[in-house]
């Protein structure tokens, strides 16, 4: 199956910002630098319990070392137009990994050229439940 035909079958309920589906699409695929190509210049993500990440290098450097076992499930979102021609764009889901399954919402800002300015991952789980997470030790 080619990315298009991927991003033709992935459907979020409220969602049709062709840059969000490729965003899931590329991220699923492990496709990690055309992940980070969807970024402006400057566009910064927001990892669950990390630093900002800034740029689109180093985003694609962040998800080449920490993304490899990631599969996001994204299950419907919503739009909303803001100042400055930006877009918000609330997706929730689920983030599969190789040892658990978390609950997730990301949060996308586009700018006026549907580039993401802005993304923040934030899982959807107490601090507990997040430590009952932990993946087991080798």
């Amino acid at each position: 199956m080619t990315a298009s035909e991927f991003i033709r079958e992935l459907q979020i309920s409220g969602i049709t910002e062709p840059i969000i589906l490729r965003y899931f699409t590329t991220l699923n695929a492990g496709d990690f630098t055309a992940t980070a190509g969807l970024f402006a210049e400057d566009g910064v993500m927001h990892p669950p319990l990390e630093s900002a990440i800034v740029g689109r290098d180093a985003i694609a450097t962040y998800l080449h070392q920490e993304a490899q076992d990631i599969k996001a499930k994204p299950h419907q979102g919503t739009t909303e137009n803001l100042v400055n021609n930006q877009i918000q764009i609330q997706v929730t889901g689920k983030v599969q990994t190789s040892w658990c399954s978390v609950n997730t919402l990301w949060i996308f800002i586009l700018n006026h050229q549907k580039h993401i300015l802005d993304a923040r991952i934030k899982l959807l789980a107490s601090r507990q439940e997040l430590i009952a997470l932990r993946p087991p030790e080798n």
